[in-house]
Protein backbone atom coordinates (compact mmCIF):
# COMPACT_ATOMS: atom_id res chain seq x y z
CA UNK A 1 0.00 0.00 0.00
CA UNK A 2 1.57 3.67 -1.00
CA UNK A 3 2.75 5.63 2.10
CA UNK A 4 -0.24 8.27 1.09
CA UNK A 5 -2.81 5.95 1.99
CA UNK A 6 -1.50 4.25 5.08
CA UNK A 7 -3.76 4.91 7.93
CA UNK A 8 -1.17 2.92 10.18
CA UNK A 9 -0.60 6.03 12.09
CA UNK A 10 -3.68 6.49 13.10
CA UNK A 11 -4.68 3.17 14.06
CA UNK A 12 -2.18 2.90 16.38
CA UNK A 13 -2.77 6.26 18.20
CA UNK A 14 -7.05 4.99 18.50
CA UNK A 15 -5.72 1.42 19.89
CA UNK A 16 -2.92 2.51 22.72
CA UNK A 17 -3.53 3.83 26.29
CA UNK A 18 -0.75 6.26 26.69
CA UNK A 19 0.24 6.33 30.35
CA UNK A 20 2.00 9.77 31.43
CA UNK A 21 4.22 10.05 34.85
CA UNK A 22 6.55 12.13 36.15
CA UNK A 23 9.97 10.68 37.31
CA UNK A 24 12.86 12.51 39.50
CA UNK A 25 16.88 12.40 37.87
CA UNK A 26 19.67 13.44 39.73
CA UNK A 27 20.21 16.74 41.30
CA UNK A 28 16.23 17.02 41.67
CA UNK A 29 15.22 17.10 38.38
CA UNK A 30 12.13 16.54 37.14
CA UNK A 31 11.18 14.47 33.84
CA UNK A 32 7.71 13.94 32.55
CA UNK A 33 7.38 10.48 30.36
CA UNK A 34 5.37 9.24 28.01
CA UNK A 35 5.29 5.36 27.98
CA UNK A 36 3.01 3.18 25.49
CA UNK A 37 4.71 4.99 22.12
CA UNK A 38 4.72 2.42 19.33
CA UNK A 39 6.78 3.47 15.69
CA UNK A 40 3.99 3.30 14.27
CA UNK A 41 2.94 6.77 15.65
CA UNK A 42 5.96 8.45 14.42
CA UNK A 43 7.55 9.44 18.18
CA UNK A 44 10.05 11.81 16.38
CA UNK A 45 7.31 13.97 14.83
CA UNK A 46 5.19 13.58 18.85
CA UNK A 47 8.62 14.58 20.07
CA UNK A 48 9.30 17.29 18.00
CA UNK A 49 5.30 18.80 18.55
CA UNK A 50 5.36 18.37 22.18
CA UNK A 51 8.96 20.13 22.68
CA UNK A 52 7.29 22.81 20.89
CA UNK A 53 4.25 23.43 22.69
CA UNK A 54 5.84 22.58 25.83
CA UNK A 55 8.71 24.56 25.46
CA UNK A 56 11.34 22.01 26.71
CA UNK A 57 13.96 19.72 25.98
CA UNK A 58 13.14 15.89 25.33
CA UNK A 59 14.49 12.53 24.00
CA UNK A 60 12.82 9.11 22.26
CA UNK A 61 14.04 6.12 24.16
CA UNK A 62 12.90 2.85 24.59
CA UNK A 63 9.25 3.31 23.70
CA UNK A 64 9.20 6.47 25.82
CA UNK A 65 9.51 10.03 25.46
CA UNK A 66 10.96 11.88 27.96
CA UNK A 67 10.66 15.61 28.70
CA UNK A 68 12.60 18.05 30.36
CA UNK A 69 10.41 19.40 33.20
CA UNK A 70 7.00 18.65 35.38
CA UNK A 71 4.38 19.14 32.67
CA UNK A 72 1.69 16.66 34.15
CA UNK A 73 -0.84 19.48 34.30
CA UNK A 74 -0.34 20.57 30.22
CA UNK A 75 0.15 17.61 28.93
CA UNK A 76 -3.56 16.13 28.09
CA UNK A 77 -3.59 19.51 25.92
CA UNK A 78 -0.78 18.85 24.05
CA UNK A 79 -0.85 15.13 23.85
CA UNK A 80 -4.76 16.32 21.74
CA UNK A 81 -3.40 18.79 19.71
CA UNK A 82 -1.03 16.01 18.05
CA UNK A 83 -3.66 13.42 17.65
CA UNK A 84 -4.60 11.12 20.95
CA UNK A 85 -7.80 11.59 22.13
CA UNK A 86 -8.06 12.35 26.11
CA UNK A 87 -9.59 9.77 27.40
CA UNK A 88 -6.99 7.16 26.24
CA UNK A 89 -4.31 9.74 28.36
CA UNK A 90 -3.92 8.08 31.67
CA UNK A 91 -1.98 10.41 34.59
CA UNK A 92 -0.25 7.87 36.97
CA UNK A 93 1.29 9.21 39.92
CA UNK A 94 4.64 7.64 41.71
Amino acid sequence: MPKELCICETLAKEEKKIEVYVDKRRYGKMMTVITNISKDMRPEYILKRLKQKLACGGTYKDGKIELQGNHIKKIKDALATVGFKKDQIEIKER
